[in-house]
């Protein structure tokens, strides 16, 4: 178990010096990329969502199994307008905050203070979701049926 842990420390570490030399968490860049000003960002996202949809056709296609054995299930899941309106608060942080949750730790590494601003948002947000979550949840059951 502590060899797991450690596996685990040591990509946490690897993914941030990752993002730490490509520059995704520079917030000038981000600013620029939002202003289409710098497609470097679009790139390394594009091929992010590339490699999710090969992996997830792989998973799906040949039944890939967890570590317990158990066939992994990646439902699908359709759009709709909590979905949307989820994704459009996360963009707004994203450009405001310079940041979304992967480089979070990242920028606090690096010595930006002001990241423990963004750190303390995300969490608020996440606490603030799982409070209003079970009545989204009933809400969506009730006004849309298949859903």
């Amino acid at each position: 178990m502590k060899f797991f842990h450690l596996r685990i420390l040591l990509f946490g570490a690897l993914f941030g010096i990752l993002l730490t030399k490509s520059q995704v968490i520079s917030w000038f860049k981000i600013r620029d990329m939002f202003h289409f000003r710098e497609p470097d960002l679009y790139l390394i996202i594009g091929s992010a969502v590339a490699t999710a949809m090969l992996f997830l056709f792989l998973i799906r296609k040949f039944a890939i199994k967890d570590a317990d054995g158990r066939v992994l299930a990646v439902p699908i899941k359709n759009p709709d307008r909590g979905k949307l309106l989820g994704g459009f608060i996360f963009g707004v942080g994203w450009f405001i905050t310079g940041s979304c949750p992967g480089p979070i730790y990242a920028q606090i590494g690096t010595g930006e203070i002001m990241a423990l601003v963004t750190l303390a948002g995300a969490l608020l947000g996440a606490y603030a979701f799982s409070k209003v979550r079970p009545r989204l949840i009933k809400h969506s059951q009730g006004s849309s049926p298949g859903n």
